[in-house]
């Protein structure tokens, strides 16, 4: 049990300083230096401890053992990054939920978060093709508003095409121009 505790601290703390890192070179240092918190609260830590297996999430162990995951379901409800958090009723269709528009810090904050667990996973392996090859598997599962959609594809085919400095100096400036929008006194646009 000690292996698996020791395994799995090592496995969040090295995952959150490759999305601190990432975060820090994409304009964002202090979502990167709060990101992902709630994994050492006992509802995400203590089953991460027991289904730790080193190569790929223990919450997917814990769905299989349990038939559902607690860590999973209070990660992805306390964090902005994930896809998962964005899901809600459409107002337009009573009844129906639908992928809202994720703001774009959010965004950024995700991919490198993808970044980071797709090196962790891979570890030599890793190739930056990774992260858009399983965002195109996982968008089929989950409901993703169609321009949060395009902006996780542009910036991961961009990723696998020029590299992770490139992607991290655009999304700095896609941040920076953001930023500037949204104090604009003519309004622009929050996404």
């Amino acid at each position: 049990m000690a292996n698996k505790f020791f395994g799995h601290l090592k496995t969040i703390l090295t995952h959150k300083h490759l999305v601190f890192r990432y975060c820090r070179k994409s304009g964002l240092f202090r979502q990167g230096l709060f990101h992902d918190m709630s994994k050492f609260s006992p509802i995400e830590f203590i089953p991460g401890v027991r289904y730790f297996q080193g190569n790929h999430s223990p919450n997917d162990m814990q769905r299989r053992k349990e038939g559902y995951s607690a860590a999973w379901l209070n990660h992805k409800g306390r964090n902005r990054h994930h896809l998962e958090y964005w899901i809600d009723y459409n107002p337009e269709e009573e009844g129906k939920y639908a992928g809202l528009e994720m703001p774009l810090p959010y965004v950024v904050e995700s991919v490198c978060d993808r970044i980071a667990a797709s090196r962790i996973y891979n570890g030599d392996a890793y190739q930056n093709s990774f992260p858009l090859a399983y965002y195109r598997w996982t968008r089929s599962h989950i409901l993703v508003h169609p321009a949060t959609d395009q902006k996780f594809l542009f910036y991961l085919n961009y990723l696998a095409q020029n590299g992770e400095d490139a992607l991290f100096k655009l999304m700095r400036e896609d941040l920076a121009q953001y930023k500037k929008a949204k104090k604009s006194p003519s309004g622009g646009t929050l996404n």
